[in-house]
C-alpha cells in the first residue's frame, strides 16, 4: 500500500457481520419455534439467507445459537425494566414481552443436552436475568410490595410461571385477566394471613 492510497473502510464488514449475525438468530427462534430444537442447522442457514460456514462462523453449535436467543430476550428486559413501577407492573410487563422467549425456552429445554460448558452459560444467563431484575425487587421491597426474603431468583421464577399462562390463542384481554390472577396468587399467597 503506497502513502497515497486510502484505507479500506472497516465498518461496513462489521456491520455486514452484525446484521448476519442478528438474521441467524432470528432464523433459529423461528426455526426452533416452527421445527423444534433438532431442526437441521442447514434450515436455519437458509431462513437467515447465509451459508452453513457463516453460521458456525457465528454459532459452533446449536446450544450457543439457543444461547444467543436467551440472551437477546435478557437485552430486551433490560431495556424496558423500571425499577419505579409497582412489581405488579413489572412482571406482567415482563411477561407479555418475553411470553415468546419463554415458550420457546420450555421447548427447548426439553431437547436439550448440554455439555458442562454450556450449563455454564445457561447458569450465566440465570445469573443475569437475576442481575436484571434485581433493582426492580429492591425498589418493590422498598415499597413494602414484597417481602424481604423473596430473591431474584425468586423473581426469575414467578415471572416464569405467569408466562406459562400466556397462549398465542388468548385476547389481549384474557391475557391480562390471566396475569392479574396468577399474579394476585403468586404475590398475596394462598394462605390467609
Amino acid at each position: 500500500m503506497t502513502d497515497d492510497a486510502e484505507p479500506r473502510p472497516t465498518r461496513a464488514p462489521r456491520r455486514d457481520a452484525a446484521l448476519r449475525r442478528d438474521a441467524l438468530i432470528a432464523a433459529a427462534a423461528d426455526c426452533f419455534t416452527t421445527y423444534g430444537y433438532g431442526v437441521p442447522l442447514e434450515t436455519i442457514a437458509a431462513a437467515a439467507g447465509v451459508g452453513r460456514a457463516t453460521l458456525y462462523r457465528n454459532f459452533p453449535d446449536r446450544a450457543a445459537l439457543a444461547l444467543a436467543i436467551f440472551s437477546r430476550g435478557a437485552d430486551r428486559f433490560e431495556a424496558m425494566l423500571d425499577p419505579g413501577l409497582p412489581i405488579g407492573e413489572t412482571i406482567e410487563q415482563l411477561v407479555r414481552a418475553g411470553a415468546e422467549s419463554l415458550a420457546l425456552f420450555a421447548r427447548i429445554a426439553a431437547e436439550l443436552h448440554l455439555d458442562h460448558a454450556n450449563i455454564g452459560r445457561f447458569q450465566e444467563l440465570r445469573g443475569r436475568m437475576e442481575r436484571i431484575l434485581a433493582p426492580a425487587l429492591t425498589a418493590a421491597q422498598a415499597r413494602g410490595e414484597v417481602a424481604d426474603d423473596i430473591s431474584p431468583r425468586d423473581l426469575v421464577l414467578t415471572i416464569r410461571m405467569a408466562s406459562s399462562l400466556v397462549q398465542p390463542f388468548l385476547s389481549d384481554e384474557e391475557v391480562s385477566v390471566q396475569v392479574q390472577v396468577a399474579l394476585r396468587l403468586l404475590l398475596n399467597g394462598l394462605r390467609p394471613r
